[in-house]
């Protein structure tokens, strides 16, 4: 079932008006950024037959309008986000709710062999070259290692290997559990109510498979680039680098040695992250902590493959909520750290936008 959100091993979208969100998950936390006592740390719209989900969600929005340099005029959607027919009683009034779609599960394993060194070199915590940039690593639990490691994965950067993703995506999204995650990922007030449903085993997920599934998820190849030498996606490239997206959005990484898997040692890659932290301002925050992220601190998305969300999900939304409808309006949701590469971009021709675009739509 894992496709039924990475379609085609792609990126979730937010629900069309009327519908009920599918690939667009919601974790929740309550007094002192701790689970909810009655739903957990992620919301279950879905549930067994003869069960109650647990929430019933709708999303709206409202436009933002604002206007380039020269004056053309751009629209912004915001989304809100509404809960009904609770199944365990009223939310909390201290929840916090963190919107974040399925994303692409390409090139997993290579940034996997992104060298901690590495991570580390490109980390500024205290900006302390004063370019407004500053990147920090997130330090999670390893489950295997019992013991804090780097965090690469998720919005937030929040687990350590694929490995792990894959088990806790198994658990929380799915409900199964596996070596790594082995208890249902229950509230205390659901442990009792479904104490009498049998379970699919102990765990329900075999060593065999969640290998299986780490492998394909490690081992699935980015797409190439197109348009390589379009003189207007070479200019789009130049632009990129010029007014800063490149500091936090990296390329050019070569990974590590990683034994018995040739196709990811040593190899140069061009994901376009740093998979660090960083502060994206007010408007994107979901004021949800998650390590040692604060509540307006996000990973670095991965570039490559963006250009192809279109042809590969029939949708080009993108962010963590996927709020933007398209390339331009994530840079323009960009704040914080990110503040002075989308004034710039602002500020840029019409046809100057129009390259950077069409560099992003080569990856």
């Amino acid at each position: 079932s894992c496709s039924a959100c990475h379609l085609q091993d792609g990126r979730g979208r937010p629900p069309e008006p009327n519908q009920e969100p599918l690939s667009l998950l919601f974790r929740i936390s309550g007094a002192n950024d701790q689970p909810d006592p009655h739903y957990g740390g992620q919301i279950q719209p879905k549930s067994l037959p003869g069960i109650q989900g647990e929430v019933r969600i709708s999303v709206s929005t409202n436009l933002i309008v604002n206007k380039f340099g020269d004056g053309v005029p751009y629209e912004l959607t915001n989304p809100s986000y509404h809960f009904t027919d609770l199944a365990y009683g009223p939310r909390a009034s201290e929840w916090k709710v963190s919107p974040r779609v399925a994303p692409a599960v390409i090139g997993l394993g290579l940034l996997e062999s992104i060298s901690e060194s590495t991570l580390e070199s490109w980390a500024d915590p205290e900006d302390q070259d004063e370019d407004g940039i500053s990147g920090k690593i997130n330090r999670v639990w390893n489950v295997e290692t019992k013991q804090q490691d780097v965090g690469r994965f998720g919005w937030k950067a929040n687990q350590p290997t694929v490995k792990q993703q894959v088990a806790a995506a198994f658990q929380g999204d799915i409900g199964i559990t596996s070596s790594l995650f082995p208890n249902e990922d229950l509230s205390r007030s659901q442990q009792a109510e479904f104490a009498h449903y049998q379970s699919g085993g102990e765990p329900e997920l075999s060593d065999e498979l969640l290998d299986d599934v780490t492998f394909y998820c490690q081992t699935l190849a980015v797409p190439a680039r197109r348009d390589l030498d379009n003189p207007e996606v070479l200019r789009g490239e130049t632009l990129f680098r010029r007014i800063g997206c490149a500091e936090c959005h990296r390329s050019n990484i070569q990974t590590i040695e990683q034994p018995g898997f040739p196709e990811l040692s040593r190899q140069i890659i061009h994901p376009y992250t740093d998979l660090l932290l960083h502060d994206m301002g007010f408007d994107l925050a979901d004021g949800r902590p998650d390590g040692v992220a604060t509540g307006s601190e996000w990973r670095t998305p991965p570039l490559w493959g963006i250009g192809l969300v279109g042809t590969v999900n029939k949708h080009t939304r993108f962010l963590h909520d996927g709020r933007a409808r398209n390339l331009e309006e994530a840079v323009l949701w960009h704040g914080g750290e990110g503040a002075a590469s989308r004034d710039h971009y602002k500020r840029l021709s019409k046809p100057d936008r129009h390259a950077l675009l069409e560099f992003l739509n080569s990856l």
